[in-house]
């Protein structure tokens, strides 16, 4: 398998793109705020809609105009398969209310789909143009699960468990404290749980999480949309505080009987990775320390819920991070597919249920970002960076050939859909210099047809040019870099820059992908005069266990070298003032953000920084914990950390942006720093949107653009 080049696919698509980003003569077009918050479409690339594979054929569907096709793969044939009139039809027939437009749909087999309108389920077979209804929930349902092979389906009303079979429905749990949570996600959403309620392979029980977080303190979110302003508590376990309980239940549709994992002490643990094995028998979980630095995957009984056995561990000096289920081999139903960082990088490796290793699938200085699925009997599917850091591409491995083979020849980052017997992707697709592509491939990765291809919907405009390329942190690490010029660049003026920074962990900002969507905000800076430069910093995604883990019990210091370095090689151009720096960041990116501010006093003359950690102790346990351990343990890192303690070194033009009702860095964090401030005689700038959370979303989001757009005006 080739592994990454070196720097020369970099250097290849920045060529690229730079003769690309120079663009045409005649752009005379600039983005606005309304563009750029999606008011816009015609600026955004277009998409092909409903693509997927027809059941288990070598078909694929697309969505046109109200209407579904299919086409073969391998005649390149196209054929309707129904349209709205046609489904109306059959709604009509059945008595069912008609609707307004082509629903989304799934395949359960060749001839048959089903599809929701409002909360209710419907089959319909596109043969015989029958059409049924499967199931009705009520309006209150949440979180809900649907088992495709019964037709059954799981779902929450506040925060009790129920489920439904021919619109019957059935309470599972039923308990009135708000405090006991049950089928809902549990740890804040953090090891890659996403879900609570977990249907059996055969549809038959249904496993759920139940969180009982009475014991975590109240956290007051204020709604001052009534007369008199009403407080909304919501549970947020601070580090180092009073944490959730969570246990794993399982539910029997037949005996209408709840058994609960034994899953022991201490309760303060977290359970993820949550697995039915293939027969129904056992559930798998990984049990993670409180200190996550310690992880069990562990065997249950679903029918007594005793423990059976742990099948490995895996412990590190820092932390553990699981992320994903297992994977059982279809075929080899004692068998399955584990994510694990222990050799440094995310890799796949094949277990048994015995625990016992049989061989590591993946190996090298890249990472495996997701797991596609197998396929026919005997190739898996997943998407890596072995390219290098900046991309992302699909890959097969072959059980019974022990070799990997790239599917996706084109340099970027790419997303498939893949044919039951593995033989064909739908790739699609996008780079620094295509919009979006999709294609028809063969699994070696040979075009087969070319699905779609998107000129550039930015063609008219003018944009600064973009180029990507590395720089060295102090132990020489590579550091991935973006740097877009000003539109109409004249290289013997000085001009202003931003540094857009995120920094820290499960986010990269610089990829091989076409910088659209939200990010044409930073287009948008260009044109108003700025250099925008980005800089993924030591402790960002995709770059390995090391890469991440620089920060531990330390954030905001490995982070500030380098975005430091960055700046350090802005200095060096000849066009840049590096009297007139900026920098700007949200959440993590708004903690890096004050950092820079602080701890590098008289470097940056402008800052905004929105929903901003202020200090770690007032962050929740399961993330802040991970990377900065309780501030009992570890006192000194929280105190290093916290900005709090720099606010008197503030010089410069801050503004600091925060949603009143933010759930994830609270309100509280902003308010102690304008406290402190105001303490120490400290001048800056503040601004809430009242009723946001942690970003500010919807027709709200043009007027925050126009926020930080002109405060870099007006101070930079």
């Amino acid at each position: 398998m080739k592994t990454r080049k070196s720097y020369y696919n970099i250097i290849f698509f920045i060529v690229v793109l730079l003769v690309n980003a120079g663009i045409v003569n005649g752009q005379e077009k600039l983005l606005t705020l309304e563009d750029i918050t999606y008011q816009n479409p015609a600026i955004f690339p277009a998409r092909i809609h409903q693509l997927q594979w027809v059941g288990e054929t070598d078909d694929y569907a697309f969505a046109k105009e109200n209407a579904l096709y299919k086409v073969s793969a391998k005649r390149g044939t196209e054929t309707l398969l129904f349209d709205l009139d046609m489904l109306n039809k059959g709604m009509h027939n059945s008595g069912f209310d008609s609707l307004k437009r082509l629903p989304s749909v799934t395949f359960n087999q060749d001839k048959s789909c089903w599809f929701t309108s409002g909360n209710t389920y419907y089959a319909y077979d596109f043969n015989s143009f029958e059409l049924k209804k499967i199931n009705t929930l009520p309006d209150t349902a949440k979180n809900i699960e649907y088992n495709q092979l019964t037709g059954f389906a799981a779902f929450t009303i506040k925060n009790n468990l129920y489920y439904a079979i021919n619109g019957q429905v059935k309470q599972i749990t039923s308990d009135e404290d708000p405090g006991i949570v049950n089928g809902q996600t549990v740890h804040r959403n953090e090891f890659g749980i996403d879900k609570g309620i977990f249907w059996a392979p055969a549809g038959n029980k249904i496993a759920f999480y139940r969180k009982d977080e009475t014991m975590v303190a109240d956290y007051p979110l204020v709604n001052i949309d009534t007369r008199i302003a009403t407080v909304e508590n919501t549970k947020y376990p601070m580090a180092g505080m009073t944490s959730e309980q969570v246990t794993l239940g399982v539910y029997d549709l037949a005996s209408h009987s709840t058994v609960f994992m034994k899953t022991g002490e201490p309760k303060e643990q977290y359970l993820t990775s949550v697995t039915w094995g293939p027969d129904g028998k056992y559930i798998y979980i990984a049990l993670l320390n409180r200190d996550q630095n310690h992880l069990k995957l562990t065997q249950y009984d679903a029918a007594t819920g005793n423990f059976v056995k742990t099948l490995f561990e895996e412990s590190s000096t820092k932390y553990v991070e699981p992320e994903h289920p297992l994977y059982f081999l279809p075929e080899q139903k004692d068998q399955f597919i584990w994510f694990s960082e222990k050799d440094g990088y995310d890799h796949l490796y094949l277990y048994n249920t015995n625990g016992e290793l049989i061989k590591q699938l993946t190996k090298g200085d890249w990472v495996v970002t997701d797991f596609l699925g197998f396929y026919g009997d005997d190739l898996i599917y997943f998407k890596a960076t072995a390219e290098g850091p900046l991309q992302k591409n699909v890959y097969s491995y072959s059980l019974k050939k022990e070799t990997i083979t790239r599917s996706t020849p084109d340099h970027g980052t790419h997303g498939a859909r893949i044919s039951k017997d593995g033989k064909y992707i739908l790739d699609y697709y996008s780079s620094t210099d295509v919009t979006r592509e999709y294609k028809l491939l063969s699994s070696k990765g040979k075009t087969i047809r070319v699905l779609q291809q998107d000129a550039n919907p930015l063609a008219d405009y003018k944009m600064g040019e973009m180029s990507i390329f590395t720089l060295k942190a102090e132990d020489g690490t590579d550091l991935y870099c973006r740097l877009i010029k000003p539109v109409d660049f004249d290289n013997t003026k000085k001009y202003p820059v931003i540094v857009y920074v995120y920094g820290g962990p499960h986010a990269q900002l610089v990829t091989d992908s076409w910088l659209g969507g939200a990010r044409l905000y930073l287009y948008y800076l260009a044109q108003q005069g700025y250099v925008v430069f980005t800089l993924d910093n030591r402790g960002s995604a995709n770059r390995g266990r090391d890469f991440e883990q620089t920060i531990f019990r330390n954030c905001g210091t490995a982070e500030i070298a380098d975005q430091m370095t960055g700046v350090d090689y802005l200095k060096t151009l000849s066009y840049v003032d590096a009297d007139r720096i900026g920098v700007d960041g949200w959440s993590y990116g708004g903690f890096m953000t004050v950092s820079l501010m602080l701890r590098e006093p008289g470097v940056f003359k402008v800052a905004v920084a929105g929903g901003p950690v202020i200090d770690w102790k007032y962050y929740e346990v399961m993330y802040g914990e991970r990377y900065m351990d309780t501030p009992q343990t570890n006192p000194e890192g929280y105190e290093k950390a916290s900005l709090l303690n720099y606010v008197d070194k503030l010089e410069g033009k801050l503004l600091i942006i925060h949603g009143t009702n933010d759930p994830t860095v609270v309100w509280q964090n902003s308010l102690q720093f304008l406290k402190t401030a105001i303490g120490k005689g400290k001048q800056l700038d503040y601004f809430v949107y009242p009723g946001h959370g942690h970003n500010v979303r919807g027709v709200d989001r043009a007027h925050l653009y126009e926020k930080i757009t002109n405060y870099f005006l007006e101070n930079l």
